[in-house]
């Protein structure tokens, strides 16, 4: 399939035919054109946008917007009238005149089209400047269109769905629907699932691309009912050629009704694997630095030769046009990583660790500095998920507020023109008789953070045990001192001996070449 896009066109909110249900205001400064809609505090109070499309297709929106309250202004998102993605979090910028963008995936029709935000608490709308968007061509496959399969039945008992009907699949773990998606290139795929789910509780799936687990357990969240329909989006790679998309559900509740996927590929040819350190820089490349933040098993080594971090070891995959910035830190959460030393050993109410006073790390604000932090196409690479797990604070966070606190990073990081990337947790090695398995958890929370920040996500704990069985470390005696297990591990598990981090490392680089992730450009 060949894609077709433009580059993204600005609508600004105070201009015509641009609606805001409030104020035009220009009190807080950064923003852009002649101000910002500053919308009523009410349900409902929204602003809309006119955006034309030359082409039928999947259309990024990015929103501008600056939240300085302390709690989250979640709002729907409606496109010609429809609820296509409900309660987006808008989540707080930390001020008034801190400016974020809230990037997500939307169906367009060729020709004009409205993009609402309608927000759903009385604490109405976060103040919106501008919406960009970007459309490409999309191709559309129903679940009820042969070749595609339904572990179930094709019904069509409730309204909304597109084409003759959707596929119902029967409630048992593995009972998929599974389509197959042609691409022109191999490289990066949008999928956008539509689906209904009238239950009161998560439908997650595994998504395969050609019979490999792409995502684990991403969510299909409950929609209201079987017959008001969603549109849940997921980056995939895809080959040149023919393809399959399945969703395979994780519980025995089944999936989701789903109604069809609409399918946007890239179209640049996806890079050759990543090589061994030998190219010289690209001529006329932009610098870029690339930010690290995460925990032991990314950070440099503090003290003699073990633990050393896959961050120790990332810059020899990269150009000399790309610097290496490695902020991780042992044994941190992501809240103790963001908030040190502020996070006490206190939990509140909520199950969540109390941070007093609630100020920023020193290696959070550096990354912030105007003069000497993330700017404009830096990248910044995020890994946390294993501390966060503790039952006790300072290191314990809740599933909740982990994805909210990947969203603010995210948030700060696209502020400054820099591109986020998230990565689930390097897995320890576990053995379930002769097969490295995954034993971490955060990785659903991971996956859909990254949906809701419209920010690429490296299944790195997925990637990193398929290594293990690669190198055939199971079974084994628990022996870490010696042999293959002790030259890639530590004296336990979980840490890496700088061989094994300069494999991992290189697991990383060749994952943003096989996902089309731009930062790949600068691999050598």
């Amino acid at each position: 399939m060949t894609t077709a896009s433009a580059a993204p066109t600005r609508y600004e909110a105070e201009s015509s035919p641009a609606v805001c249900t409030g104020t035009i205001d220009s009190n807080w400064a950064g923003f852009s054109g002649s101000g910002f809609c500053n919308g009523t505090n009410a349900v409902g109070a929204s602003v809309q946008f006119s955006v034309n499309a030359s082409v039928a297709g999947m259309a990024s929106v990015g929103v501008r917007y600056a939240n300085g309250g302390t709690t989250s202004r979640p709002a729907d998102v409606m496109v010609n009238g429809v609820v296509v993605q409900p309660g987006v979090g808008f989540d707080p910028t930390g001020a008034w005149d801190a400016w974020a963008v809230k990037t997500f995936t939307v169906a367009v029709n060729a020709g004009g089209n409205t993009i609402r935000l309608s927000p759903t608490t009385a604490d109405g709308l976060a103040n919106v400047d501008y919406a960009d968007v970007d459309v490409a061509a999309v191709a559309r496959y129903e679940a009820e269109v042969a070749p595609a399969t339904c572990d179930g039945t094709i019904d069509s008992n409730y309204p909304g769905y597109s084409g003759s009907g959707f596929c119902n699949g029967a409630n048992a773990v593995g009972s998929a629907v599974q389509f197959t998606v042609n691409a022109s290139v191999a490289g990066s795929a949008s999928v956008s699932v539509r689906y209904a789910n009238g239950t009161t509780v998560n439908r997650p799936a595994d998504v395969l691309v050609n019979g490999v687990t792409r995502l684990s357990g991403s969510a299909f969240d409950p929609t209201g009912s079987w017959s008001t329909w969603a549109t849940k989006t997921v980056a995939v790679p895809v080959d040149a050629g023919s393809n399959t998309i399945r969703l395979s559900p994780t519980t025995s509740n089944g999936l989701a009704n789903v109604d069809y996927l609409d399918v946007t590929t890239g179209a640049t040819p996806s890079p050759s694997p990543c090589a061994p350190p030998s190219a010289s820089p690209t001529a006329g490349q932009p610098k870029v630095t690339v930010w690290l933040a995460g925990d032991s098993t990314m950070a440099d080594p503090s003290g003699g030769v073990c633990p050393v971090g896959w961050g120790n070891q990332f810059a020899q995959y990269f150009t000399a046009n790309a610097t290496v910035r490695n902020s991780a830190v042992g044994g941190r959460s992501i809240q103790t990583w963001l908030y040190d030393p502020n996070v006490t050993s206190t939990m509140d109410s909520s199950g969540e660790c109390v941070i007093s006073p609630v100020t920023y790390s020193s290696r959070w604000q550096a990354m912030l500095d105007a003069t000497n932090g993330m700017k404009a196409g830096d990248y910044l690479l995020i890994q946390f998920g294993i501390n966060d797990s503790s039952s006790t604070c300072p290191r314990h966070v809740g599933s909740a507020r982990y994805q909210q606190l990947l969203g603010v990073m995210a948030a700060a990081a696209k502020a400054r023109g820099a591109h986020p990337i998230f990565l689930t947790p390097v897995a320890a090695i576990t053995c379930s008789g002769s097969t490295a398995v995954g034993n971490r958890g955060f990785v659903t929370e991971t996956n859909n953070a990254a949906s809701a920040n419209g920010a690429p996500v490296i299944d790195l704990h997925r990637l990193s045990y398929t290594l293990y069985n690669t190198l055939g470390f199971c079974p084994n005696n628990g022996d870490y001192t010696s042999g293959p297990l002790g030259a890639f591990f530590c004296n336990d598990h979980t840490h890496f001996e700088a061989a094994g981090a300069r494999q991992i490392a290189g697991v990383v680089a060749r994952a943003l070449r096989d996902q089309q992730i731009p930062l790949a450009a600068y691999l050598k």
